[in-house]
């Protein structure tokens, strides 16, 4: 029987609040008051910073960097460095209680990724599964396209009860990405080959957002019983409790 996943389409469009959103809906999974949640949304843009980055002299000009190009800075509760992402781009969220899909965190970075490449691979994408040289955020979980453009970053955040799978996929428009990073990671002098920092449609012209989104959604549906939803008021109020700790 497959695992059951509450699709929860209403995310916030404020990038401070869906932040907050996800760390209620893991509070909720270790409650025991949800089973599996699934999100799939298109941000605004936003400037992810994780909290290595805040420790770094260059930071608040980073901040101003991300802003200057129009991408809202937060802090993220999850993740190493900065990750940005925007309209043309998807953040997944996937948790489950701690018992669910796979049984620890490696597992969850070489299964996800495994998928999420074959996924993308479907669309006629040269999807691959391995870090960049000079990559940004670098993972060697990160799926990128062809060798040379990072097209997904992953990141989770494990409790003893629940766990965060959350992936953000940049699939076109790929010159505010490069723009908004190579100041960013100028300002917080941190080297990276801005030659990573793209799109997928930068190889593949005729990948859309819609096509991934569409892509993603029907290999979610094939894999589990997903079911829709919406945020519960008590959720609610507990995501704007924590929104304060990811504004910058």
């Amino acid at each position: 029987m497959p695992i059951s996943l509450t699709a929860l389409d209403d995310v916030s469009p404020d990038p401070a609040t869906a932040l907050a959103e996800a760390r209620a809906l893991l509070d909720a999974i270790k409650a025991g008051h949800r089973a599996g949640v699934l999100r799939i949304n298109r941000p605004a843009p936003t400037a992810a910073f994780g909290a290595r980055d805040r420790f770094l002299p260059g930071f608040p000009d980073a901040i101003a960097a991300a802003r200057d190009h129009g991408f809202t800075p937060v802090l993220r509760s999850l993740g190493g460095r900065v990750a940005v992402y925007h309209q043309d781009s998807l953040v997944i969220d996937h948790l489950e209680p701690a018992a669910g899909l796979l049984s620890g965190t490696l597992e969850r970075f070489t299964g996800f990724g495994d998928w999420y490449t074959g996924i993308l691979r479907g669309l006629g994408v040269d999807a691959r599964l391995g870090e960049i040289p000079g990559e940004y955020c670098p993972g060697e979980h990160t799926v990128n396209v062809a060798g040379r453009i990072k097209a997904i970053g992953t990141a989770q955040r494990v409790t003893h009860s629940g766990w965060l799978f959350s992936s953000s996929v940049v699939v076109a428009d790929p010159d505010p990405i490069r723009a908004v990073l190579t100041d960013i990671q100028s300002a917080l002098g941190v080297e990276w080959d801005p030659a990573t920092g793209g799109a997928i449609a930068e190889l593949h012209p005729d990948v859309t957002a819609d096509a991934v989104e569409a892509a993603f959604r029907s290999a979610y549906t094939e894999r589990f019983a997903v079911e829709p939803g919406a945020l519960t008021p008590a959720e609610a109020r507990a995501a704007e409790e924590y929104r304060a700790q990811h504004v910058l």
